[in-house]
């Protein structure tokens, strides 16, 4: 063909192969740049209704939350090459039933209410080595126990209130005060290290206390352990300290076992939680003892029955008996019908803020010194 004709120059001609490789390049690093990001989440809403009220009174309320938290988030992960990714979690905790986020159990700032992402906001890594995972996150003891509790620590009627509820007075500010620590379950500046060997999964979580002058006041140390194999058992403890005294204000520690026969798995859960004060002397002593079965007994349904032994040993009239049966069904992956009835007979001493500490009921509304029956229905959904 005659250059001329064609009216492209030498010059032109190299710079179009040049962008051409140039487009090539792109195109190829486009295509190993595997990363993604998802949005995803959890809503969950119910009518709940009880016998009795800690008023005395029946009351029935559309509830949030009854089998799992509502929550929305992104998350994110990116391949970095040689077995190398880096990823980031996003997750937000609201209530369906108002639409507004869920309160959070921080102490000082950010003030309670205003936390959009109250229960993850982290960064990190993982690879052969393990995960690293730095921000505000779920802590490992409690993930360690999520095979062994006996309803897998569900949003009502399970010990998620007793654990949560024992690791609470550092946050109210009652005797001694730890900053980082949301109910034992979320932590704030937070160090996590993650990793399984054959059948073990390991984690251990500090938070640093950042306090001027000390590198111990105001810290968190967790640790979750967890055994899977022909039966699952479980081990946690973590400690949290005052941010003036450097006092263990909270200890807490947990241990459980799984054993699968056929469609049922018969599950046992220990959880002991200690509160002190900022000078040391115990404020309480909580002894959590959970036991249950769960049966399979259709490919779209699950059954449970869990019972619940929770006394406070500084407070004896502080106790709690529980019985709950409850059914899911999985209409699809995504989409769960879910009923439940719990029994709880309250000591007269299971009232006010210390019934927290004994109670399987997410607000502890139940009636002191006396026998309530809860019922509650609802549909959870996943995306």
């Amino acid at each position: 063909m005659d250059k001329k004709a064609t009216g492209i120059s030498a010059k032109q001609r190299r710079l179009a192969a040049t962008a051409t490789v140039l487009a090539l390049d792109s195109g190829a690093a486009a295509a190993a740049d595997a990363s993604s990001v998802q949005i995803f989440g959890i809503i969950d809403a119910g009518v709940l209704t009880q016998s009795k009220s800690a008023a005395g009174g029946r009351l029935t309320r559309l509830e949030t939350s009854g089998l799992r938290q509502s929550v929305w988030g992104l998350k994110g992960t990116e391949d970095l090459g040689g077995g190398l990714k880096a990823f980031f979690n996003l997750e937000s905790h609201f209530d369906t039933d108002t639409g507004g986020l869920h309160g959070t159990g921080d102490n000082g700032t950010p003030a309670v209410g205003t936390v959009l992402f109250r229960r993850q906001a982290n960064v990190g890594l993982s690879g052969d080595w393990g995960t690293l995972i730095l921000g505000r996150q779920y802590g490992p003891a409690l993930l360690a126990h999520i095979g062994t509790e006996p309803r897998a620590f569900k949003e009502q009627f399970s010990n998620l209130y007793a654990w949560a509820y024992n690791q609470l007075e550092p946050i109210a500010g009652a005797g001694s005060v730890n900053s980082n620590n949301d109910v034992g379950i979320f932590f704030k500046n937070s160090i996590h290290y993650r990793n399984t060997f054959g059948p073990v999964t390991a984690g251990v979580l500090y938070s640093l206390g950042e306090q001027a002058g000390s590198t111990s006041n105001n810290s968190i140390l967790a640790l979750g352990l967890s055994y899977s194999g022909p039966v699952t058992l479980s081990f946690s403890h973590e400690f949290m300290k005052d941010q003036i005294t450097g006092e263990k204000v909270v200890k807490h520690t947990g241990v459980g076992a799984a054993v699968p026969f056929g469609d049922f798995t018969f599950k046992a859960n220990f959880l002991r939680g200690e509160n002190n004060n900022a000078d040391g002397t115990t404020s309480s002593k909580v002894n959590g003892l959970g036991v249950g079965v769960d049966w399979k007994w259709h490919p779209m349904n699950n059954a449970t029955v869990a019972y619940y032994d929770n006394k406070d040993k500084e407070n004896k009239s502080n106790h709690t008996k529980n019985l709950v049966i409850s059914n899911d069904y999985f209409i699809s992956k995504r989409t769960t019908i879910y009923a439940q009835a719990a029994f709880v007979d309250a000591d007269a001493g299971a009232t006010g803020a210390a019934a927290l500490k004994t109670s399987i009921v997410a607000d502890g509304s139940f009636k002191p010194d006396a026998k309530t029956t809860f019922i509650n229905v609802g549909i959870n959904h996943n995306f």
